[in-house]
């Protein structure tokens, strides 16, 4: 039997997109970062949806093996940034919250609702429960009455009217909300994980970070600083934002392109037991003041300072405001 497939007599036209994928990929000495410049194109492309599915799966898992710099991080946030249709709200502080708590409750909710009752205007965002055995703030925002807005006006009338909105990843970044879910295909996180904390979409006076890797926080602080932002990176619990009372905190900031660190010591003496189940409940009973929890309410406080400390107060100041702002909080919920 004669095989009817035409022979190929010309050479196909290259991609325009492998080049972001040669670059990555080109072997131990060939291989290197992409410039801020290539990183925003690329990134570009991605978010038009300009590239084969197999180059995104090529191309998220290079960056991941070599780990992304300052300047492709920058390179991405402007990309997606130039695409973003989002009004000028007023914002202080952009709270990305993708993680998910294993090990303790969720305690820098309270710490986003108590800085929201006290003035504090906080745009929150996240991508969604993707990892079995963690605690997401989605699955959290009806108990706690945070509320859930899946357009930017909804976001707008929320932070005029309880100075705190949520709203999903999918409903203004649905490209990176693709990537973001490749996980269970690909078996590794990609680095939009780490990325989507580093957008602040809505230009936040600060914008706050928890990376959990160690050596990524310097990194993600020297982006910020590159887009000219403020913001302030720490080790958090379990990746989301929260200080861990129980170890030392190492702050990574930037402000007006100047880095600067802080080391924050522990509050505890001696580390807290994990509780056996995480029960939303129990924040609903702190927040009323029905029950105490040493780790949550150490936990909560530090991380209301911290959100002070990233809106320019001193350490001790914002300690200080913290607890003013926790004993003065709406106690219904």
């Amino acid at each position: 039997m004669t095989d009817s497939t035409p022979l190929t007599l010309e050479t196909p036209a290259e991609h325009p997109f492998a080049q972001f994928v040669r670059i990555l990929g080109k072997g131990k000495r060939g291989a290197r970062s992409l410039t801020r410049e290539e990183a925003r194109e690329a990134m570009g492309m991605l978010l038009d949806e300009k590239v084969e599915d197999t180059q995104l799966g090529a191309f998220l898992m290079l960056l991941r093996h070599k780990e992304e710099s300052p300047e492709e991080l920058a390179g991405f946030t402007e990309a997606l940034r130039a695409r973003l249709q989002a009004p000028g709200l007023a914002v202080d502080i952009d709270w990305p919250t993708y993680a998910g708590k294993k090990r303790h409750l969720p305690w820098f909710l309270l710490a986003a609702k108590c800085l929201a009752d006290n003035g504090v205007r906080i745009f929150m965002h996240g991508g969604g429960a993707h990892t079995a055995g963690r605690l997401y703030t989605e699955q959290l925002l009806e108990t706690l009455q945070i509320p859930l807005c899946r357009n930017w006006q909804d976001v707008g009338v929320a932070l005029d009217n309880q100075h705190l909105a949520f709203m999903p990843l999918m409903d203004w970044a649905p490209q990176l909300q693709r990537m973001i879910d490749l996980r269970n295909t690909l078996g590794l996180r990609s680095p939009i994980h780490s990325l989507a904390r580093i957008l602040n979409p809505l230009a936040a006076r600060c914008g706050l970070q928890s990376i959990f890797h160690p050596g990524y926080q310097a990194v993600h602080r020297d982006a910020s600083g590159l887009l000219g932002d403020c913001a302030i990176v720490i080790k958090g619990d379990g990746g989301e934002i929260e200080v861990n009372p129980d170890s030392a905190s190492h702050l990574y900031g930037t402000r007006d392109g100047q880095s600067w660190d802080e080391e924050w010591p522990a509050l505890s003496a001696q580390r807290h037991v994990k509780p056996a189940q995480l029960d939303p409940q129990e924040l609903k009973a702190v927040w009323r003041g029905e029950r105490e929890d040493s780790y949550g309410q150490m936990a909560l406080l530090s991380t209301i300072a911290l959100a002070l400390r990233g809106l320019g107060e001193p350490r001790e100041t914002a300690f200080e405001k913290a607890l003013q702002y926790w004993e003065a909080r709406n106690r219904s919920i």
